[in-house]
């Protein structure tokens, strides 16, 4: 006979899953409207998996900027051993860890993307000035493994039980990647002032505690709009309610971008750039209304190759 568990059991299990993914779209909802409004976008069962994702990596940066202090290295260390038995087990006592354990273990994400992600921040304890080589680390472990497990988390949404994990293309991992990228050095330009001050870092190679000068903001803009372009060859790559959501999240990056280009290198340092929620839900419906337009185009075009006995402009 084959042991099941009982169905109270069960349905306690539930319920517990269900706490601890109230518990991280709370932490989502209170830290961040631009994320939140792309995550609108996404289907149930992906929007879930991208408020734990958000969670953990919130809660680990919480502990290295706003906790600090002597305790902070431990209480970071502990948080990551928590998330490497969650891992493991698909259980934990804290739930937002619970939470993102579930997600991985469905998912696909693992140590390759959790363990750099740590060590970054864990080398916000101790680095202060980066040069070109740290600067490039950091960036990998706390933005572009982000991007990897939210690939894995839009390729994986929909995938039934007993299917392999999906796993990604380079090309699609590349866009991935450069698109956490952009957003960190975004976060970064944004941060000039408070990462310098209050929290003595110097992120950007060679910028020194009064901010960039003129070829440097320059340069660095430029960096990231390099970083945007390649995230956007990538996006039909994605599923399409993942594409809407990414191309809305971008949109809003552009428009941060533009406002830091716009803005002189002694304001970038003094001025925490903001996009308004009025600006953001214009910038929204501006991509909603493209990503529709491409939508109907794609039919069209599909239907029209069918009808010409060709499948997706091939040859049949």
């Amino acid at each position: 006979m084959t042991a099941t568990r009982p169905p109270v059991r069960v349905a306690s299990a539930a319920l517990y899953d269900r706490t601890a993914a109230r518990a991280s779209r709370a932490v989502l909802a209170g830290y961040s409207t631009s994320f939140g409004l792309g995550t609108r976008l996404l289907g149930a069962r992906a929007r879930r998996d991208i408020e734990a994702v958000y969670a953990l990596v919130r809660i680990a940066d919480e502990v290295v900027d706003t906790r600090g202090g002597d305790d902070a290295a431990a209480l970071l260390d502990e948080l990551e051993a928590q998330t490497s038995r969650a891992m493991a087990s698909g259980y934990s006592t804290n739930l937002v860890v619970h939470a993102f354990a579930r997600t991985a273990r469905r998912t696909g994400i693992g140590p390759a993307e959790v363990d750099p992600f740590f060590a970054s921040m864990r080398a916000d304890l101790t680095v202060r000035v980066h040069d070109r080589e740290s600067y490039l680390r950091y960036v990998y472990g706390s933005a572009e493994v982000v991007g990897l497990m939210c690939l894995q988390v839009f390729l994986n949404a929909d995938r039934s039980p007993g299917e392999p994990v999906r796993r990604p293309d380079a090309a699609t991992v590349d866009g991935a990647r450069a698109l956490g990228a952009a957003f960190q050095k975004i976060n970064f330009l944004r941060d000039l002032g408070a990462d310098a001050g209050e929290l003595g870092r110097l992120y950007f190679p060679g910028v020194g505690p009064d901010g960039p000068t003129d070829a440097q903001l320059a340069a660095i803009l430029g960096e990231i709009g390099d970083d945007l372009a390649r995230a956007r060859a990538a996006l039909p790559r994605l599923p399409r309610r993942a594409r809407a959501a990414v191309a809305a999240t971008l949109a809003l990056y552009d428009t941060l971008l533009a406002d830091l280009a716009a803005t002189p290198p002694e304001r970038v340092l003094a001025t925490r750039v903001r996009v308004g929620t009025p600006r953001k839900l214009v910038v929204l419906a501006r991509t909603l209304a493209g990503e529709a337009a491409d939508a109907v185009l794609t039919r069209g075009s599909a239907g029209a190759g069918a009808r010409d006995g060709r499948d997706d402009g091939g040859a049949a």
